[in-house]
């Protein structure tokens, strides 16, 4: 689960974004690339990283 922007660091958002969407270089496999439309992961989460939005609001706006 992901951790809470108010009980958790920048750093321990970074961490969690860092370790839960990892490229493995195989984009049917994984689809990472697909959620966030190639962008890169802690660029399309900077707004739950720097603890403005919690994860799922900032996910939602990529399944749109």
């Amino acid at each position: 689960m992901a951790p809470s922007i108010t009980s958790s660091t920048r750093d321990e958002r970074l961490a969690y974004v860092r370790k839960r969407y990892v490229c493995i270089a195989d984009c049917d496999a994984c689809g990472i690339c697909a959620l966030f439309h190639g962008r890169d992961p802690e660029d399309a989460l900077a707004d739950y990283i720097d603890g403005k939005e919690e994860l799922p609001q900032v996910v939602m706006k990529y399944r749109h």
